[in-house]
């Protein structure tokens, strides 16, 4: 979210990020005081909006503060810089360090205007992930080890005390600022009930980022829960996979089978034949001629392309495609699985991800699907169980809107015994973090590819991309993004899938 002229809260905007676990960005060169303000409004209303209003005085001064550390800390790389001094350099650094608070205090605008040439940023995140509220501050500038064992020194040394009024009695001194406004965070975030691994700077070759994690009311969290269970239970009320994926699945699973007995089970559902003949002649095959026959549809997709578009199909005729609301997310779903195949194809070197990318974008918002105006009695049944419980109507509105869509996703592909892959790619697909490692190249496609759809659609900006994950790729800036952006939609659009 980069700021516009006026600096309005958009809170529409934070509403449908927080429900989609879309961050939200705030990216500043020189931080004046409007940023300041617009910053502290954002943090304002993603609080009001995740019921964690109580904390906005506590969490709105540590956010100020690590703000306003990371513009100090690009500022001293441009002033050591102008003065020829090596930063990393024990003895430069604290010859640095006695005139540095007077002379760029005199000439800030000089600086900060320096900052902005160089590059050096201050960027503000908030996400919600899985459950917690993630707040990052970064600024693309590495901590000396000098930093680094200051702000060490200074968290540690906050744990010894048990109120502001010892810290501020015992610290107060000469030294560098003294550090007493770590101190003090640290103190207001143990106040609010935040143990120490709430709270973690962490810094990188080209990054330091701050890192506050606050758990969402257990309240809100036990409603998700409770209503994202029942919602897995009642998926018995919905109808099965057709009983010819059934059959179809029980003879992959029988060794005594061969293909032409698949093939022939296949062929007896024509949408089922359409589909898999659509799939093989895809771009994921990249065939020189076209395939008619559903024979050698099955020899070339193998069964684990088989078992896929088995999910795939069978989860699209659950679910259903009959309203324009549902249209359009499996239009976006198939859009992502594209992408999705064609960023691993073309950047993974493991051939053994295609299948599974594939068919992990097709899925990976069946969460939202099951509330696009799904099977009327399953949401009716929903409606009279928050009666029941006394669930607060925000909570039916939160989910069917999206909140905790991944999670509920990936909860009714386990209760349809999908596999584990694709259960975390739907599961991680705004989170590709927390993936576990072996699936991770898998989840990182198919975040990417999601985030590309959003993003070609302008629901997102660059900034709200996850950096990690575009480093994976080897993207290094935007103009790199958009030009294969261009070529994916291009492709699409040959496909005659948009």
């Amino acid at each position: 979210m980069t700021p516009s002229t006026e600096l309005v809260v958009d809170e529409e905007k934070i509403r449908r990020a927080i429900q989609s676990g879309i961050p939200l960005t705030i990216t500043t060169y020189t931080l004046p005081k409007e940023i300041e303000d617009y910053i502290e409004q954002v943090v304002d209303v993603f609080l009001r909006q995740t019921d964690q209003l109580k904390l906005r005085d506590y969490i709105v001064y540590c956010v100020q503060e690590l703000v306003v550390n990371a513009k100090k800390a690009n500022t001293k790389r441009v002033y050591f810089m102008e003065r020829g001094l090596n930063i990393n350099d024990t003895a430069e650094y604290e010859l640095g360090m006695k005139d540095f608070k007077e002379e760029t205090f005199n000439q800030m605008n000089y600086y900060l205007q320096l900052q902005k040439e160089r590059g050096l940023f201050i960027k503000v995140v908030l996400q919600i992930k899985r459950n917690t509220i993630n707040i990052e501050i970064r600024n693309n500038v590495r901590a000396t080890r000098i930093e680094q064992i200051r702000i060490h020194d200074k968290l540690a040394r906050s744990r010894q005390y048990d109120n502001l009024e010892d810290a501020l009695s015992q610290m107060l001194d000469n030294s560098e600022g003294s550090g007493l406004g770590l101190v003090i965070l640290a103190l207001m975030l143990k106040k609010i009930g935040l143990d120490d691994e709430s709270f973690t700077i962490k810094t990188s070759e080209k990054m330091t980022a701050a890192n506050i994690s606050i758990p969402l009311s257990k309240t809100m969290v036990e409603n998700y829960s409770l209503l994202s269970k029942t919602i897995v239970d009642n998926i018995n009320n919905l109808p099965q996979f057709p009983e010819n994926i059934l059959h179809v699945q029980k003879l992959i699973a029988d060794p005594a089978s061969d293909m032409p007995i698949i093939a022939r089970q296949i062929s007896m559902d024509p949408a089922l034949t359409a589909g898999m003949l659509k799939m093989v002649n895809s771009a994921q095959y990249m065939l020189n001629k076209k395939i008619e026959n559903i024979s050698e549809a099955v020899k070339m997709a193998g069964i684990k392309g088989i078992k896929n578009l088995l999910y795939s199909y069978g989860t699209q005729k659950v679910l259903g495609d009959d309203t324009s609301d549902k249209k359009r997310l499996w239009d976006h779903s198939y859009k992502t699985a594209f992408y999705a195949y064609n960023l691993a194809k073309n950047f993974k070197r493991d051939s053994s991800l295609l299948d599974d990318v594939y068919v992990g974008g097709i899925l990976h918002d069946m969460g939202k699907i099951i509330f696009s105006d799904a099977h009327p009695d399953l949401l009716e049944k929903i409606k009279v169980f928050c009666t029941e419980k006394n669930l607060p109507s925000s909570t039916f509105e939160d989910l069917s809107a999206g909140m905790n869509h991944a999670e509920l996703g990936a909860l009714i592909a386990e209760k349809w015994n999908f596999p584990e892959k694709l259960v975390c790619a739907i599961r991680f697909h705004h989170d590709p973090s927390s993936a576990p490692k072996d699936k991770r190249d898998l989840v990182n496609a198919v975040y990417l590819a999601n985030m590309l759809c959003e993003y070609e659609n302008n629901n997102i900006n660059y900034d709200q991309f996850d950096q990690g994950v575009l480093e994976n790729f080897g993207f290094k800036s935007q103009r790199q993004l958009d030009k294969l952006l261009k070529r994916l939609s291009s492709g699409f659009e040959k496909e005659g899938l948009s």
